[in-house]
């Protein structure tokens, strides 16, 4: 049980740590090229398509071994009754805001991109994906502490 744990703690954080890289790239590489006009609809849209599909694998995969990894490590006392229980359902939170953030800051740049417009969409997009980023630096913070 031991190697099943390790190797689903692996790739929790493995996918903890591609996922926050990507927002910090959209939030901080992306966007700020789309808004300046250095990006043009088509392959903006590609990349974005790619950038959500991942996104989405990335939450699922972290919910699904983080649930294992809570399941395990926790009870429901030690996970509402402790200083690391309650980081841990910090972090479940946090993943929500984050799913959601990207969620939504993708499908504001998608929905421009439709009309053929890249700089308008990023500009709506910006203040969520710099939310997100926030929210994924926040997420791999609280997992640093509960190492």
């Amino acid at each position: 049980m031991a190697t099943l744990d390790t190797a689903i703690n692996a790739i929790h954080l493995v996918f903890a740590g591609v996922w926050a890289g990507s927002v910090l790239f959209v939030a901080r590489g992306v966007v700020p090229a789309a808004r300046d006009g250095d990006l043009d609809a088509t392959p903006l849209r590609g990349l974005i398509g790619r950038f959500r599909t991942w996104s989405r694998v990335s939450s699922l995969a972290l919910f699904l071994t983080g649930g294992h990894l809570a399941g395990t490590r926790y009870t429901a006392e030690t996970l509402l009754g402790s200083t690391r229980g309650y980081l841990v359902v910090a972090m479940v939170v946090l993943w929500f805001v984050l799913t959601g953030l990207v969620e939504m800051g993708s499908g504001r740049l998608v929905d421009g991109l439709d009309e053929r417009k890249v700089r308008e969409p990023a500009r709506a997009a910006a203040p969520l994906f710099t939310a997100a980023a926030v929210a994924a630096v926040a997420l791999l913070a609280l997992g640093g502490v509960l190492l």
